[in-house]
């Protein structure tokens, strides 16, 4: 007998149960290697196996093993229709858009986000994101999140003040590109808190610095100062996920709490996001498009588990179009999400999607 699964960029192919198996203990096999982790149980796998050869179009958590749910996209799955974000295309505002995804979809958190997803960018538009968000704070009883990303990349020319490091750095300037690139992490770090302070002023929530790392260690290293800034001055609840499966170490020197950040996988990861003063931590995997989707989800399974189990905080993994083993498009099928959400809860001990 063949199982209807997906690939890891969405195409529908058939597998035997033989064949389904192989490609868990292989995914498991691959990030255990890669981050020097135990992989999975024997008993994990056959628990994995038994929810990717399901035959329903969805599949849903048992009874008592519900999770909550933030977003990074908040109303924009309702009002949203541009490229990777998706969405409905109703045309409604911001705060209609909450009111849909709180009152008709029992979602768990609302939110607001500026299109330009960049805390640098959001500077220019504070007073209308304020409005939106009073407005939101107003007409919703969930706890809202603020979210954005720091974005090393926005601060180099044209678009901000500094050189391009990865330009620098292929022109051999390593040491001014350094230099330059813990500059750029700095001038992120006074816009992330500078636009805590202003949505604080209106009554936020939580603040979630949202791919952290992006733009490689010094991103993330921008990530982690922001958030401990945010705590010690505000208080608000901060959340922060991770925009890859391993730092890259665009620097390769930079630490926090004694820590070199580069190369650092999840597990490792929440550790310093708890020194920083991180109440919920986003883990990331990234999907491999060319493999099947059971390989994709035992791998976010492996990285994860490892995670919930060094973390105190909880996490809250990155699932959406091309992480956490849901395959790289832009709307990804109900099959393969509801099966790698409902593995990352139960066998990798998610707290939250």
């Amino acid at each position: 007998m063949e199982y209807n699964q997906r690939m890891g960029d969405g195409r529908l192919v058939s597998m035997t149960k033989d064949a389904i198996r192989e490609d868990i203990e292989a995914g498991a096999a691959d990030a255990a290697d890669r981050a020097k982790i135990p992989t999975l149980s024997d008993d994990d796998m056959e628990r994995l196996l038994d929810i990717m050869i399901t035959q329903g179009k969805t599949v849903s958590v048992d009874v008592g093993n519900e999770v909550v749910m933030t977003t990074d996209m908040g109303h924009s799955v309702i009002n949203g229709n541009y490229s990777e974000c998706g969405g409905s295309g109703v045309s409604v505002g911001i705060t209609a858009a909450n009111q849909i995804i709180e009152r008709c979809m029992g979602a768990d958190s609302v939110g607001v986000q500026w299109y330009d997803y960049t805390y640098k960018s959001i500077k220019a538009v504070i007073t209308q994101q304020q409005q939106e968000l009073e407005s939101i704070l107003l007409n919703t009883t969930c706890p809202c999140c603020f979210g954005s990303m720091p974005n090393l990349g926005a601060y180099y020319k044209p678009d901000g003040p500094f050189e391009n490091v990865g330009d620098m750095m292929a022109e051999g300037k390593i040491t001014e590109g350094m230099e330059v690139y813990e500059q750029a992490a700095e001038a992120a770090i006074e816009d992330v808190f500078w636009v805590t302070q202003q949505v604080d002023k209106i009554g936020i929530d939580n603040i979630n610095i949202d791919t952290a790392g992006a733009a490689g260690d010094g991103d993330l290293l921008a990530s982690l100062k922001s958030a401990e800034l945010i705590k010690k001055n505000t208080g608000i609840s901060v959340e922060m996920g991770m925009a890859n499966e391993f730092v890259l170490g665009i620097h390769g020197g930079m630490e926090y709490a004694g820590e070199r950040l580069a190369g650092m996988y999840a597990h490792k990861l929440v550790k310093v996001a708890e020194k920083a003063g991180v109440d919920i931590f986003g883990p990331v995997c990234n999907t491999n498009t060319r493999m099947s989707t059971p390989w994709n989800v035992a791998r976010a399974v492996t990285f994860l588990k490892e995670c919930s189990r060094v973390s105190t905080i909880p996490l809250h993994a990155n699932m959406g179009m091309g992480v956490g083993g849901i395959p790289m498009v832009e709307n990804p099928s109900l099959d393969a999400v509801t099966k790698a959400s409902k593995a990352m809860v139960e066998i990798g001990g998610a707290d939250g999607i």
